[in-house]
């Protein structure tokens, strides 16, 4: 479960947005691993409160004040632990852009100023904030209870265990065959009427016409004639290409093709496309050393999972649940005829 700094900021969106940059937004959520996690309850306004800071810097004591906002002050000690919550492509962004250390304090101070509000006005002692601040600390527990006696050791996995996923997995590492290709395109719908399409043909007849020239220049013809606004500056080139990206009608010639040839036009829903093959990488295996880091975090993770899976099951066989399932049927069946009837179709 992870708990982030900004929640009671997302709560009163429009503070949030006032303290937090579009930059800040985007560093906060970054991909996550490959390892499952329980979803976590509604955060709890007392827990929302940021503490910490990343960087150990010897001029900043922990307890020296970093910030105030009326009588509530932010310790440096506050602002690391805060940063130590966050993922480590979060944290490195934040060393990367120092403005966003600064936006971290702010979004601490506007958690602040709306707590002191929420306190001021008893929120925390309404029924269903009551109940969501219980399930949230039941879940905190549980969760920190389970990382604790789940967690890999640092030796695992050793390098042999790398080495034998690795070997046992290696398609998972393939890198299909990339072609490198330029076109030109001659815009046609396919529903475009027959003055449009005489006059694509035209066209088109016209450009195979000057690419079988001797010593034609598939860029300058492409440059001059193709109507792929975003590849003809380039000479046609539009880069590489893995072949399961191909499009079928594509793959069967571009396959076929020695180096620099040209493909014959091929009709495609936007007109028609004539290719060049500019060069070829052979499909290949991923060294280790590139996928080695991704391949030990997943190690861990599913290690971690299945800990986990292990540990909740022992306990359930220890102490098997009983679950009134006639009495379970009726709450669902209860659930259903509450809801509304639906709309009628139109």
């Amino acid at each position: 479960m992870t708990y982030r700094i900004f929640t009671l900021a997302l709560l009163a969106g429009t503070l949030y947005a006032a303290v937090a940059s579009p930059a800040m937004a985007q560093t906060r959520n970054p991909p996550q691993p490959a390892a499952p996690r329980a979803t976590p309850a509604p955060a709890a306004p007392a827990a929302a409160q940021p503490a910490p800071a990343t960087q150990d810097n010897a001029a900043v004591k922990g307890g020296e004040i970093i910030a105030r906002v009326g009588d509530s002050e932010v310790t440096a000690e506050e602002v690391r632990a805060t940063i130590q919550l966050l993922e480590a492509r979060q944290q490195a962004a934040m060393a990367r852009d120092p403005a966003l250390l600064s936006q971290t304090v702010r979004a601490i101070l506007a958690n602040r100023l709306v707590l002191k509000e929420a306190a001021a006005k008893k929120w925390d002692q309404q029924p269903a904030v009551v109940t969501q601040l219980a399930r949230a600390r039941d879940t905190l527990i549980v969760e920190t209870y389970l990382q604790s006696v789940t967690a890999v050791g640092d030796s695992y996995p050793s390098e042999a265990d790398v080495k034998g996923v690795y070997e046992a997995n290696a398609s998972a590492f393939l890198v299909p065959r990339r072609f490198r290709l330029a076109q030109i395109l001659v815009n046609l719908a396919k529903d475009a009427d027959k003055a449009a399409e005489d006059t694509a043909r035209k066209k088109l007849d016209d450009i195979v016409r000057k690419i079988k020239q001797p010593g034609a220049e598939f860029g300058a013809i492409a440059k001059a004639s193709s109507e792929d606004t975003a590849s003809a500056g380039r000479d046609g080139e539009i880069g590489w290409v893995a072949e399961p990206d191909l499009r079928t009608e594509i793959r069967g010639q571009v396959t076929g093709l020695p180096k620099s040839g040209i493909t014959d036009p091929i009709r495609l829903e936007d007109g028609w496309h004539i290719l060049k093959l500019i060069d070829t990488e052979a499909s290949h295996t991923r060294p280790l050393a590139d996928v080695r880091e991704a391949l030990v975090q997943r190690m861990r993770a599913e290690r971690v999972e299945a800990n986990r899976r292990a540990y909740v099951a022992e306990l359930l066989k220890q102490t098997p649940p009983v679950v009134n399932e006639i009495a379970l049927s009726r709450l669902l069946e209860s659930r259903s005829d509450a809801k509304p009837d639906a709309a009628p179709s139109r």
